[in-house]
């Protein structure tokens, strides 16, 4: 499909995500949009919409890392390439299974601050914007897990029930 189609398909499921700021709240209306306006099958549709929404949070892996940068550029802290490899990891496992809380990632960002010893009190600047910040990471998230989804619908072979299921 192409990539219009795959949103205009998912603009429900992303509304929803952004209006919810929780992907997990999400996952219900993401599945139905992957099956049922996207075209999906049922197998890939689960996997990355089930799964994804637990453990695909790219869009709050990227915001916790950029956070940290930008206060430490704002602190004039200079980090080397190992602390900013610690943000990328930390990121990374701080925003596991954080997906079905809103607004999780100023508490995990307290972890990735804390990796590469820069201010807490800096994370209270950004609760400004955070607000807004966490419907799109959420949004993201979401759109990962439709990519994600689609990507194993065209990889997979389709096995013969599938066959004999699109015939009937």
């Amino acid at each position: 499909a192409s990539p219009w189609k795959v949103l205009i398909g998912m603009r429900d499921a992303l509304v929803m995500a952004f209006s919810t700021g929780s992907s997990t709240a999400s996952m219900p209306v993401t599945y139905a949009c992957l099956k049922d306006k996207v075209g999906v099958r049922e197998k890939s549709a689960s996997l990355g919409s089930l799964v994804g929404a637990n453990f695909n949070n790219d869009g709050t892996a990227l915001y916790e890392a950029m956070a940290a940068l930008f206060v430490a550029q704002l602190y004039g802290i200079d980090l080397g390439f190992p602390e900013q490899l610690t943000i990328v990891f930390t990121s990374i496992i701080a925003s596991v299974g954080a997906a079905g809380i809103p607004e999780a990632g100023v508490v995990t960002m307290m972890l990735v601050f804390n990796a590469v010893g820069l201010p807490l009190e800096a994370i209270s600047m950004l609760l400004a914007v955070d607000w807004f910040l966490d419907r799109c990471r959420t949004t993201i998230n979401v759109v990962g897990d439709v990519n994600v989804s689609c990507m194993l619908d065209g990889r997979t072979p389709q096995s013969e029930e599938d066959k004999k299921a699109e015939v009937a």
